[in-house]
Parts: C-alpha cells; structure tokens; sequence
C-alpha cells in the first residue's frame, strides 16, 4: 500500500494544502488540536472531492444504463461467436462505437477519486511515521499526532503494535475497537448502495449476466473493504466512510427522481407523478415535462408502467401531449388502449354491444333470408287484400292452426315417412 500511494506523491501537496485550509477552520471552532478539527477536514475535503465530481456521477448513470439496453445485442453476439474470441471482441467493440458507449464510464468516479485517496493515505501515514509531508510542518505534524477520533489516533491502524499505538498516545483496545466499528460501517453502506440498485434501479424485464454480475459484486465488494479495512489509518477510515455514505444518498436522490425504466423505483415514480398530475392537473417542473414528454415518445414501446401511467391520466379525464404538458380532455371518460397510443382529446364513444335474440327469432331472420313467407299480425294485413283461395279437400287445415317451420321449429316426436305423389 505505501508504494502504490508513493505513486501518488505528486497530487500530496494540493491534498494536504486543502486539509491545512479546513484545519484552520475547524480548528477555530473545536480548537487546532482536537480529532473533531482534523476529522471535519477529511470530511470536508471528501465533499469537495465528490461535488467536483458529480458531471462524472452523472455520466456514469448514463453509461450504466446505457449498458443495460445494450445487454441483449451483448448477449446475442456473444451466443452467435461463442466459438469465437477474437470475433466476439470485434464485434462487442463494434456495437460499443455504433451506440456511442464506453463500459469503463460506468468506474470513473472511482478511478477520478484514486489519486486524492492514495494521497490522503500518503499524507497519514508520514504523520504516522512523524514525517513532515506537502505543506504540512513540524507544528501541524505535532498537532495532527494529537487528534484523535473516539480515543483512536488520527494515522493509528488496526494492525499496528501497541508499541506504536503508545507513541500515538493511545492504547490498542481503543484502536481496534473504533477501527472495527468503521470498517463494519463501511462494509455495510457499500453492500446497502449495491443493494438498493440492484433490487430497485433495474429493469426487471431484461434478464441478463450484467445482472448476475452486479449481484455477485454486491457481495464482493464489501468483503474486500473488509480486508483491506484492517491497514488502513482511521483517517482514511473516515474518508472513506464519508464517500460511501455520501454515494448511497447521491444513489437514492438518484433512484427517487431518476428512476431507470422499467424498473421498481420507476413504478414508484409514476404512481407519486401520476397522483400530483390527478390532483392539480398538470406536472409541476420542467424535469417531469421531460419524463411525460419521453413516455409519449415511445407509442408502442413503453413498458408496463409507463401504459399504466398514461391509462390513469385519461380515465381522470387527462391527455398527456407530445411536448410533455398534460392537459384536460374534452370528455372525462377518455380511455386508452392497452397498446399505449398518445393521447387526444375527444376519444370515440364506445362501441354498443347488440342485443341477444331469442330462438324464435334467430329462426324467423333465417326464414326471411332463405325467402320463406311468415304469418302476418293482423295489423301487418292489407285491408283491401281478397280471400285467399279454398285449399283442396283433404289438405284444407284452419288457418288458425297453420304454423311455419320456422315458427314452431322441428317437430317433437318420430316423423311419418311421406307418401309418393300420386299423378
């Protein structure tokens, strides 16, 4: 660790200059010689660190996700030239240039972060060692060696003899019990940030070995922070604590407000988005424009969430617009299909179901169409119409009898097998 934070040397100055400027500070308030002083300054200067790096943060979030839609073209080609390395390569670095992604954008916040850690644990290890190191000097030396955090020296290990642990003013139970606390703590934020985006800020409708890998190093990560926890200074403890905690509420804001499609925290979204629109009728920023705006976009291709969004907005009776703005429709009892159309105002009626006939009526339609006379009422008969001629003795029925076949239907009973016609 000392020679690869060695390599580091060159950015020790500015880290330690930054840490002198706080001191100053906080030393003022706490005064110049207590842990809170020095702490409060690597905290401070954790902060400025990751504010500076927040257009990184940024465009790690569009990487990641970036990668999460390119997964099943990454699937199919690795399937395709699963024979192949060198083509698989080709190809993988192929569709990395056609959709304008970089995988290794997803770790610049900890690569642009490397050097100022290395420099930190440069800077407390010579304190450690009682070797003046940057802009700090003998009197600043004297008083970082007399900081300490919960009754642990500022540039004390958990690995350190007591011997050392003595010379820092302190004893070794203290030491290994703040450092183990911190180091729990540690591990425990890393696992809880890896966590919330895997079970939360993932579209559950890709499954994918991006997946798999994610959730295999939610619980690599912590460990390693575990193992390497034991050498290093409370100091750097402390600022590394601070980064992870200020990671995972930089992810939550993120999953709050910013959710990845098709996931669970975009299903939370859209219902909060979905009530505020319901009730004042119309989205509140210029980011929820954008959102509404993308999911009108999409037509066919929204998810399960997004459908069920735009759905709501039009039983209340609401349209989202194609420049993201949500207006009233002209009839509240607007719906949208299920295939997710955009919405327009004035949605046509519904269509009427007809009404169900009866037997008998379904076979007098039949006997209409087939041409086949039916009995009249006695309004439906014209008064000036004549006397039907007399029918031939022996087939002569009443006419009150007479009943069509497709009146009274077939027949119950057997049937008498006709006569042949007599010439």
């Amino acid at each position: 660790m000392d020679t690869i934070a060695s390599l580091f040397s060159f950015i020790t100055t500015p880290v330690s200059w930054v840490i002198v400027q706080f001191h100053s500070v906080y030393g003022a308030i706490f005064g110049p010689d207590t842990g809170w002083a020095w702490g409060l300054s690597i905290v401070s200067l954790v902060i400025l660190i990751r504010i500076c790096l927040i257009p990184l943060f940024v465009k790690q979030i569009k990487a990641t996700r970036a990668m999460q839609t390119l997964q099943p073209e990454m699937k199919k080609i690795q399937e395709r030239y699963k024979n192949d390395r060198q083509r698989q390569s080709e190809e993988m670095m192929k569709l990395y240039k056609e959709t304008g992604t970089n995988p290794l954008s997803s770790c610049l916040p900890i690569l642009a972060q490397s050097p100022f850690f290395f420099a930190l644990y440069h800077v407390l290890n010579s304190i450690a060692s009682n070797d003046t190191v940057g802009v700090i000097n003998e009197r600043l030396l004297e008083s970082a060696q007399k900081a300490h955090i919960f009754g642990a020296p500022l540039a004390a290990k958990f690995t350190d003899s007591s011997e050392k642990v003595e010379a820092l003013n302190s004893s070794l139970l203290d030491v290994r019990v703040v450092t183990a606390i911190m180091i729990v703590l540690m591990s425990l934020s890393q696992f809880y940030t890896q966590r919330q985006l895997m079970t939360k800020n993932v579209d559950t409708s890709v499954k994918t070995p991006f997946m798999q890998q994610q959730k295999m190093l939610m619980y690599v990560f912590p460990v390693i922070f575990a193992v390497f926890g034991i050498n290093f200074p409370v100091g750097v403890l402390v600022y590394w604590l601070t980064t992870n905690v200020w990671t995972m509420g930089q992810q939550m804001y993120v999953i709050h407000n910013n959710p990845t499609p098709g996931s669970k925290a975009q299903a939370a979204y859209l219902e909060r988005l979905s009530k505020h629109v319901t009730r004042h009728g119309k989205t509140r920023n210029r980011r929820e424009r954008a959102i509404v705006k993308a999911i009108v976009a999409k037509g066919r291709d929204r998810n399960e969430y997004e459908r069920k969004f735009i759905n709501g907005l039009n039983k209340a009776g609401l349209a989202a617009q194609t420049d993201g703005a949500v207006i009233k429709s002209e009839s509240t009892a607007a719906a949208q299909a299920e295939d997710g159309t955009p919405a327009t105002t004035g949605a046509a009626p519904k269509r009427q179901q007809p009404k169900r006939q009866s037997k008998s009526q379904r076979q007098s339609g039949t006997a209409k169409a087939a041409g086949e006379p039916t009995s009249l009422t006695k309004s439906d008969e014209p008064q000036d119409a004549e006397p039907a001629p007399a029918a031939k003795k022996g087939n002569a029925k009443p006419a009150g009898s007479t009943r069509s076949k497709a009146q009274s239907g077939q027949r119950k009973g057997p049937q008498r097998p006709k006569s042949p016609s007599k010439k």
